[in-house]
């Protein structure tokens, strides 16, 4: 069975950088695609960023520049380096693993908060 826990959240200033972390384990990491997702509070979940198994990593228009998605298919981890961070980027962000439509895992969530 799959398991993601993600982990790095926390309360920053605007302007100020996070790093997430997601560790992976139960299957053979690299041919899972990795993303990550966010819920604003009483908004839909959106796209973050992606990055496939070999390293193609796409991102949503808003965190375009600003965000890192990258993956370590050694270390099986997955990390999402947030810079220049704005109110807007406030939400639970959700690691997920994804293999076809019909097999994809989700981690817990972890916080994170832009406020000055």
């Amino acid at each position: 069975q799959v398991r993601l826990v993600e982990s790095g959240g926390g309360l920053v200033q605007p302007g100020g950088s996070l790093t997430l972390s997601c560790d992976f384990s139960g299957s053979r990491f690299s041919v899972y695609d990795m993303k990550w997702y966010r819920q604003a509070p009483g908004k839909q979940y959106e796209l973050v960023a992606s990055i496939s198994g070999i390293g193609n990593a796409n991102y949503a228009d808003s965190v375009k520049g600003r965000f890192t998605i990258s993956r370590d298919n050694v270390q099986n981890t997955v990390s999402l380096q947030m810079n220049n961070l704005e109110p807007d980027d406030t939400a639970i962000y959700y690691c997920n693993a994804h293999f076809t439509v019909k097999i994809e895992y989700w981690g817990q969530g972890t916080q994170v908060t832009v406020s000055s």
